[in-house]
């Protein structure tokens, strides 16, 4: 038996028993292939990252334009609203033409008839908490403010009737959306609402600071119409509360809105 060809042949082929195997230069586990799996996997990363970008960048639009949450930072609006709920407002309802109506919860910026205007703050600082607020990560705007339209333009709003009742126009407005135990208003007022503007107040009249609060300030509690940002059209968190945003209501007695 020849045996230097036996080994020459089993060299060319696998090893024998009790051999190793040589390992390759370019094997899973050799620093060549790990470099070029590295390689590899960074523009997945980068890809991720882009995708990133591009749908925060589409959720800021998308919030800016269309539909924005808002988180509840209050008890004024219980139990229509309440405190942590993240409610969607609807940035189109009054974008081509329509105008809010009584019983609508809007979300209005403040600035001029609820707040002063504020002072001027750090630009990044600024951008951060907008962006937080605009993807509903973070508090809303110190002069952003939820409430019900309860008086429109030209309207003749008066509190109270000999029922309790807020008159709009000489007729009692039906109000389902109260905090239960709470009166209409337990401040007398009336008021001519100047048109282009609105009167608004929340549903838990005893916790709610509106329009009642800055009668005697500029701009006399009256939001614009111009202020409002959109229409609280749904409840989008926590889960167990999914759906519209309450009722409606507002309209008189009669089922009408005088």
């Amino acid at each position: 038996m020849d045996t230097e060809a036996e080994l020459t042949r089993r060299g060319r082929s696998a090893p024998g028993p009790g051999e190793e195997r040589p390992r390759s230069a370019s094997g899973p586990g050799s620093a060549r292939s790990l470099a070029r799996r590295g390689l590899q996997a960074l523009p997945t990363w980068r890809g991720a990252a882009a995708l990133g970008v591009l749908c925060t960048v589409f959720l800021l639009l998308f919030s800016n334009f269309v539909v924005q949450p808002f988180l509840i930072p209050s008890k004024s609006m219980e139990p229509t609203l309440r405190v942590g709920d993240r409610v969607l407002v609807n940035k189109l309802a009054y974008r081509f033409g329509d105008q809010p109506q009584r019983g609508d919860v809007v979300v209005f910026d403040g600035t001029g008839s609820f707040v002063r205007e504020p002072a001027a703050e750090n630009p990044v600082a600024g951008l951060v908490r907008g962006a937080a607020s605009a993807l509903g990560i973070g508090e809303p705007s110190e002069t952003d403010f939820v409430k019900r339209v309860v008086g429109l333009g030209g309207d003749d709003v008066v509190c109270c009737d000999a029922g309790g009742r807020i008159k709009v126009n000489g007729v009692p407005v039906d109000e389902p959306y109260l905090y239960p135990g709470d009166a209409p208003s337990k401040v007398p007022f009336r008021i001519v609402v100047p048109l282009g503007t609105l009167w608004v107040m929340g549903d838990h009249r005893s916790q709610s600071r509106d329009s009642r609060d800055h009668l005697g300030e500029p701009g006399g509690g009256m939001v614009p119409v111009e202020r409002v940002i959109g229409r609280a059209d749904w409840i989008g968190w926590p889960v167990s509360r999914w759906g519209a945003a309450g009722p409606r209501g507002g309209g008189t007695a009669d089922g009408g809105h005088g």
